[in-house]
């Protein structure tokens, strides 16, 4: 019997997850890879419109967790005793076996290197609220591979 034979089954984006260097990122609560093109836009005499042409690209992202552990403070620690920029693998699964994505395509497997945090990095939060800490961690990649 096949099932869900009349309704949609879109990607859940909570199905998934995130590694920098490997290790699982137990307490991400979201994550994004993007691509912006470097856009050429111009036009030759006679066109009334613009013609445009991808010249390359930059790769960003931004990745949210739960502060469970020291990383972001020894990271910047590390920086500030030998001046190295810490550089990262980070990749993202996203394998939600019940949407019709993965059915036709299988999993999304993005892998980013050359990763280089570039935001302000939080290392202590107070509030009176009393709510989690949630860092969100935006970066630059020199290169990405999509693979599935």
């Amino acid at each position: 019997m096949k099932l869900m034979e009349y309704n949609k089954n879109p990607i859940l984006l909570k199905e998934g997850k995130m590694f920098i260097d490997g290790v699982e990122v137990i307490d991400s609560i979201s994550a994004t890879i993007v691509f912006t093109p470097d856009v050429w836009t111009g036009k030759v005499l006679g066109e009334l419109t613009d013609s445009s042409r991808w010249k390359g690209g930059n790769f960003t992202g931004t990745l949210t967790r739960r502060r469970s552990n020291d990383w972001l403070a020894e990271t910047v620690k590390k920086h500030l005793s030998d001046k190295s920029t810490p550089e990262f693998k980070i990749q993202g699964i996203m394998d939600d076996k019940n949407s019709d994505y993965n059915a036709a395509h299988g999993d999304i497997k993005v892998t980013a290197v050359g990763c280089v945090l570039t935001g302000g990095l939080n290392l202590i939060n107070l509030d009176t609220a009393g709510d989690v800490l949630e860092d969100t961690i935006a970066f630059n990649a020199k290169n990405v591979t999509t693979t599935k």
